[in-house]
This record gives C-alpha cells, sequence and structure tokens, in this order.
C-alpha cells in the first residue's frame, strides 16, 4: 500500500532540492510583509517630536540580517552536535536568567532584558530553544525510563529552575509558553496518560496560583473578562486592539491608513501589531497570517514524522518543538489581540519588532531546515548520525 508519506518522500527525492524550498520561501516571505507592518505601525512613534521615521524598521532589518547569519551557523552545524552541546547551551540559557535578576535591564517594573550597548538581549527567547534542545536529547536518549515516572521527574529539574527564574522577572506569558512546549514534549515523547494528566493538572494549578497571588495579573483577567468597564484604565489596551479590528471590516481601511497606531493603541508594533494587519488589511488580512502561522506548524510537524520514521529521533522532537512554540506563541498573540486571551507581552513570532525574538526564531527555522536536510541525505542512502 503507498501511503502520502511514501508519496512525499518520492516527490522530494525527485526534487533535488537540499531543503525545503517552500518553508524557506514561505518565511521570506512572512518577515518580508513584518518590515511592511512594523514600519507602518511605527511611523507615528518614531517621527514624533523631528525624530527618525526609519528608526524601528531600520533596527529590526539589522535584526534580520543578523538573524539570517545566525541560521545561516545553525544550518550548518550538523543535528548530532547540536545534541552533544545541548547542555552547555541549557547551562548558558539558565545562567543567562541569573544575569537578567542581577543586572538587567527593568523597563515596566520587569527586568527581562540585559543591555548590550545598542541592543537589549531576552533571555527567555534562549532558555524557549534551549528547553526544545534539551527535552528533545533527553527523550532520544532515555526512551526506554519514559516508563518509569521517577526518572522523568528528573528531566523537569531544569525546566522547573528556569521557569522560576523567568516568574522572577517576572514573565508570565514566557511561563506559559515554555510549560506548554515541556507538556507537548512529553505527550509525544509517550509519558503514559495517568503521569501525563498528573503533570498538566499540576502545570494548570501553578498558573492558576501564579494569577491569583498577582492582583496586576488579576485586574488583566477582570479586563479580558470586560474590558469595556474601564476602558480608559486596565481595558484600555483590548478596547483599542478590538476597534482597530473592528475598523478594519473585511478587507481594511488599506495599508498606512490605521489611526489606532497614531499614539492610541499602545505597543502597535510589538504585541499588537496584529491589531494593526488588522485595520490595514481586515478580516482577510488576518485570515491570510493565520494560515501561514498554521502551515509552518503543520510543515514542522510533518518534518518531525518524516525525521522519526528515518529514525533520526533527536531531530524529531526538535523538529515537534519549534512547532508547538510556533503554534502556541502565534495562537496567544492572536488570542490577545482578538480578546479571546488575557494580555501577557507576548509578541507575534515573526512579524513583531524585537531583536532576540526575531534572532532566535530564524534560528529554529533554520533548524528545522537542517533537520529536512538531514531527512533528504538520509533517504538519499547517505549516514546521518540520529
Amino acid at each position: 500500500m503507498i501511503t502520502e508519506s511514501k508519496i512525499l518522500d518520492r516527490k522530494i527525492l525527485r526534487s533535488g532540492h537540499k531543503t525545503d524550498q517552500s518553508l524557506l520561501w514561505m518565511v521570506v516571505l512572512m518577515v518580508s510583509f513584518s518590515l511592511l507592518m512594523i514600519y507602518s505601525a511605527s511611523i507615528a512613534y518614531a517621527a514624533h517630536d523631528g525624530g527618525d521615521q526609519w528608526f524601528y524598521l531600520s533596527r529590526q532589518a539589522m535584526f534580520l540580517t543578523a538573524g539570517a547569519l545566525a541560521g545561516l551557523v545553525a544550518f550548518k552545524i550538523p543535528m548530532a552536535k547540536w545534541k552533544k552541546y545541548t547542555p552547555w547551551i541549557l547551562f548558558a540559557s539558565l545562567g543567562l536568567l541569573v544575569a537578567v535578576l542581577l543586572v538587567g535591564r527593568e523597563i515596566n517594573g520587569a527586568k527581562r532584558w540585559i543591555h548590550l550597548g545598542p541592543v537589549n538581549l531576552q533571555p527567555t527567547e534562549v532558555f524557549k530553544l534551549a528547553i526544545i534542545l534539551y527535552l528533545s536529547s533527553f527523550f532520544t536518549r532515555r526512551a526506554e525510563i519514559l516508563k518509569q515516572f521517577k526518572k522523568v521527574g528528573f528531566s523537569a529539574v531544569p525546566v522547573g529552575i528556569g521557569l522560576g527564574l523567568i516568574m522572577l522577572e517576572p514573565d508570565f506569558g514566557s511561563f506559559v509558553v515554555v510549560t506548554a512546549v515541556a507538556m507537548g514534549l512529553l505527550f509525544l515523547a509517550g509519558l503514559p496518560w495517568r503521569w501525563f494528566l498528573m503533570m498538566v493538572g499540576i502545570g494548570l494549578a501553578s498558573m492558576v496560583a501564579l494569577i491569583a497571588v498577582a492582583p496586576y495579573r488579576m485586574a488583566r483577567v477582570s479586563a479580558f473578562l470586560n474590558p469595556w468597564e474601564d476602558p480608559l484604565g486596565k481595558g484600555y489596551q483590548l478596547t483599542h486592539s478590538l476597534m482597530a479590528i473592528a475598523r478594519g471590516e473585511w478587507f481594511g481601511v488599506g495599508l498606512g491608513a490605521s489611526l489606532e497606531k497614531r499614539f492610541y493603541l499602545p505597543e502597535a508594533h510589538t504585541d499588537f501589531i496584529l491589531a494593526v494587519i488588522g485595520e490595514e488589511f481586515g478580516f482577510v488580512g488576518i485570515s491570510v497570517l493565520i494560515f501561514c502561522y498554521a502551515w509552518l506548524v503543520w510543515r514542522a510537524f510533518s518534518i518531525g514524522k518524516q525525521a522519526r520514521d528515518l529514525e533520526l529521533f533527536f531531530g524529531a522532537f526538535v523538529a515537534k518543538g519549534i512547532g508547538i512554540w510556533l503554534g502556541i506563541q502565534s495562537f496567544f498573540n492572536i488570542g490577545v489581540n482578538i480578546g479571546l486571551l488575557p494580555t501577557k507581552g507576548l509578541t507575534l513570532p515573526l512579524m513583531s519588532y524585537g531583536g532576540s525574538a526575531v534572532i532566535i526564531m530564524l534560528v529554529c527555522i533554520a533548524l528545522l531546515l537542517r533537520v529536512d536536510y538531514e531527512n533528504r541525505l538520509k533517504m538519499r542512502g547517505y549516514k546521518v548520525e540520529g
């Protein structure tokens, strides 16, 4: 019987391409569109009081260039080497999480950035990738111990330490993303259902407790439930995001014609860039963008499944972990913008302004391409370490 997977394998072998061209071009198109929207969303802030209207656009272009170079280096490194150096990457990321608490730059009451001259480093983005690599390596090397909960629990120690450090910043949004990625990888690794459900219960209980003990988080939840109760206070961001999207209707008001980005909508070029996209390109524009993210997640899981079938298990876990991260974070950001979820301070992957986030995400895309490249090598008969 010829399966869909075998048909796909044959198409890959016939194409002769070393990497997935569709994935590469999808990312190129998305980051190109992000430059356009960052310029559109930030021009009012950048040009205010005689400022440089190209400020955010030029900096994002610099970040994308740095991310492309970092991605090229990442792609050149075999997955076996990534697996070998995973402990050092994990320790370095934990060290950065400690450093940000000691010397980090405080913005809006949170220490999430380390000031490095003209740029700011956000250690939580590095930690997200490190956790994917660490758990992928752990499950690959210890597949048989998944039947022993105590040994699996040992793998949660670095994750727990990192999550604790993240909450000291605090960064609840990243806490949720890392927890979701870890739970997703546990599920894919085949953790017995009773233990998996127990871990999910512990994770959900922790989130509820963290929301309950912090008044500002409770305020965000109440604002999310009824933002119009205090539209000039705790519901300000969400109400203006909803007004921007509503004004866009089906096809938008046109590129550059957004009113909300003109000092009404906070974080228009970062956390709430989707609202500006909705206002200028309408429901159709948002739908196309959601399709792009869904396609990226599907492609990441397809690459991961193919790696698993080829017994390249580390690459399989890495690809699926990146897919989970992309899916979860884009879902949360879109959910916040449309009022489906409380505000969390998470950027929209590959779209929002920011250095650390876009550089690390481009490295993740490079890792996806590397896994796909090694899949193709093995299908062509070359020896590849799994």
